[in-house]
């Protein structure tokens, strides 16, 4: 099995957010920023752990209103990356 590799544009605030939230399952994911201007973040799955990602995304956007947008390539246009405004509380 293979590390899956998934990439999210996100608010650029939440990015340090995000990578704490992910690593603090002890090996299921490390989240590493592509682009920090573009708020680009990839996110490595560890083999086994796909499920378990896609509920944690599933719930931090529906729970805490934080905006993980899939990107298929490098290439899409992405939104402005301007900060949001009130979300966790």
């Amino acid at each position: 099995m293979e590390t899956i590799k998934r990439v999210f544009w996100v608010d650029r605030n939440e990015i340090a957010y995000l990578r704490m939230t992910f690593e603090s399952y002890d090996g299921m994911a490390v989240v590493r920023t592509l682009d920090p201007r573009k708020a680009l973040i990839e996110v490595l799955i560890a083999p086994g752990c796909l499920d378990l990602v896609e509920r944690l995304v599933e719930d931090l956007v529906k729970r805490e209103g934080i905006k993980l947008i899939p990107q298929v390539q490098f290439g899409t246009p992405l939104p402005d990356c301007s900060p949001s405004e009130g979300k966790r509380k």
